[in-house]
């Protein structure tokens, strides 16, 4: 108690010195006691008491943020910041913005980059404004001479030499002689390495001969009928359309056409031959196949590419048939009302036109040694041509559609002619006479297929109605019917190679397989998916040894599939439109031929 009492005392005293000391030095006493009284005041002065606690300021900085200050890092100031964030608290400089990235490499990325920094795969992409004109310079420029202005302004990339070659000269920017020079070393190049066979179509190319006209008096005979009858033809459709007018703007009809005198072209069965010559210089006939057409081995591949085209119909092309067993001649029917026979062992070009139909043509078919074909149209006529010299040998009509025309395959029974008709029913016709012989009604739709099997004995029909029936050749007496709540109609049916299996197209996108030994029983362990068909009769088909059965889709595509683990084996994009019909060619191995709604037909290996 005593010590406390001694401080407080203590205290008290400095107190009332420091009072007297202040009142001396305002009182103005003696300058004896002044030097004492100063030493003092400095003394007391000089040692503060700090209560607040000690901050390190040595590394920080006050900036406004806003409305608020706020302390920061220095090197938040600088221009060493980290590029995440999404402030900075200083007036940084566009080429700070645009420095590399400081510090470490990355562990992980070969780079640098770390993941934040990407927002592409390859790295950061910046946007860059560029004008039209300019990106179209720099771009041609670094296709045609391989360097280029870089986006930035800062120099150019590319090839270093071509641009001291060329002064670093854009396409656009150089001069007429400077094009001229670039021309004639371009021709120069191309003149050394032509080898004379092909001819040069390309944009620095020389000025070629104008194509000598096409004359009447370069036509043969044959090409000249065909010329006038085409021209009267289509005349004769304008006036039936009425877009046919005189000089006064009157409609032209055929009466007026009769009345004045003139001819009238009178609509006919015509044929026009394409080739040079009808027989060649041992007097055999431009159908005969070739002596060298064997078939080499039983062993199929699927083809590849596209070898050839032909394209000489106007509209789609329905159906195709090869020649029978040898291939050399390819059948086609039209939309345009036309068919016509092509090469395809010698020159691929259009032998022969056959003009008789006046709506597309629907099928056609070969008989067994290929004289003769059957064409079905939607004129409601079907037709017996000779397939050398191009006449109609008989027309049948019955007054409705016929869908599907075949001959019987018995060697002595070529003059039966099977029809499946639109009235749900099919004829038989005697082709001799041109009766029908037979008629086989119990379809409750029109009919789309007939298929023969059992070496003529029995012959399979689809219709319209999601059925299929088997008939005994001959009795019109349903041997076998086959329909389910599930099936499908079943536009296009072929028989395989060997007779014993039918390649039903259903409509469901799939192909349904039939049994022709077995009482006619659905394989349920054979269907083949994939393809989309659904609305479109595509022909489906076998390779000659049966290890593929292929078939066109809506889509273009030729799909290929193995028979025996009924996966697709190959996918071709064929066409532009539907792939309606396919064969494969009875000689070799690896070539079929498709056909389409865009009017082409191509051949394949």
């Amino acid at each position: 108690g005593s010590l406390e009492e001694g401080r407080s005392w203590a205290a008290m005293d400095l107190l009332a010195q420091y009072s007297d000391g202040s009142g001396g030095v305002g009182d103005g006493s003696d300058g004896g006691d002044d030097d004492a009284t100063t030493t003092t005041m400095t003394a007391i002065s000089a040692a503060p008491k700090d209560i607040a606690p000690y901050v390190n300021t040595a590394c920080l900085a006050l900036v406004t943020d806003g409305g608020e200050q706020r302390v920061i890092n220095v090197a938040d100031t600088k221009n060493l910041h980290d590029p995440t964030r999404k402030k900075i608290y200083y007036n940084v400089k566009y080429d700070d913005l645009h420095e590399p990235l400081a510090g470490p490499a990355h562990p992980f990325r070969g780079d640098g980059k770390a993941r934040g920094m990407r927002n592409h795969a390859t790295g950061h992409v910046e946007t860059a404004y560029v004008d039209r004109f300019t990106f179209d310079e720099q771009y041609a420029t670094f296709q045609a001479h391989g360097y280029g202005a870089e986006p930035s302004g800062n120099g150019f990339v590319g090839n270093v030499e071509a641009l001291a070659e060329n002064g670093a000269d854009t396409v656009f920017s150089m001069n007429n002689a400077k094009r001229r020079k670039v021309r004639e070393m371009v021709l120069a190049e191309v003149a050394a390495e032509d080898d004379g066979e092909r001819p040069d179509f390309s944009a620095w190319a020389p000025s070629r001969d104008a194509i000598k006209p096409l004359t009447t008096g370069d036509l043969t005979e044959e090409q000249k009928e065909f010329v006038t009858w085409h021209a009267a033809r289509r005349e004769a459709n304008m006036r039936a359309k009425g877009k046919l007018r005189d000089a006064d703007g009157k409609k032209i009809t055929d009466a007026m056409v009769g009345a004045e005198g003139e001819e009238v072209v009178a609509k006919g069965d015509r044929s026009f031959f394409h080739g040079k010559e009808q027989k060649n210089y041992i007097g055999e006939s431009w159908i005969a196949p070739p002596k060298d057409r064997k078939k080499e081995n039983d062993h199929t591949y699927v083809p590849k590419r596209c070898i050839h085209t032909w394209s000489g119909h106007t509209k789609g092309v329905q159906a195709i048939r090869f020649f029978p067993n040898y291939g050399h001649l390819i059948l086609s029917a039209g939309l345009d009302s036309k068919i016509k026979i092509w090469d395809v062992h010698n020159s691929g070009k259009c032998m022969r036109t056959y003009l008789g139909h006046e709506k597309a043509i629907k099928d056609i078919q070969f008989n067994n040694d290929g004289s003769r074909f059957i064409s079905s149209s939607w004129d409601k006529k079907i037709k017996l041509w000779d397939t050398e010299t191009g006449q109609v040998i008989t027309t049948l009509t019955s007054g409705k559609i016929a869908y599907a025309v075949r001959t019987h395959p018995a060697e002595g029974q070529q003059n039966i002619l099977m029809a499946a008709q639109s009235d749900k029913k099919i004829l038989q016709y005697d082709l001799n006479t041109g009766d029908v012989v037979q008629e086989y009604d119990q379809h409750l739709g029109a009919v789309n297929t007939i298929t023969f099997c059992d070496e003529g004995n029995r012959f399979v029909t689809s219709s319209d109605d999601k059925s299929i029936r088997v008939w005994e050749f001959g009795i019109p007496v349903v041997m076998k019917y086959i329909a389910d709540p599930t099936m499908h109609s079943m536009p296009a049916v072929t028989a395989s190679p060997n007779g014993t299996w039918l390649a039903c197209q259903s409509l469901d996108n799939q192909i349904m397989i039939y049994s022709t030994k077995d009482k006619f029983r659905l394989n349920k362990k054979k269907r083949f998916t994939g393809h989309q068909n659904a609305g479109y009769a595509c022909q489906v088909n076998f390779s000659p040894d049966g290890r593929f059965i292929f078939s066109g889709d809506s889509e273009g595509k030729v799909h290929f599939w193995d028979w025996k683990s009924q996966k697709i084996f190959k996918t071709i994009q064929a066409h532009d439109k539907v792939v309606i019909g396919c064969e494969w060619h009875p000689l070799e191995q690896s070539k079929v031929a498709t056909c389409s709604w865009d009017g082409t037909i191509k051949y394949w290996d």
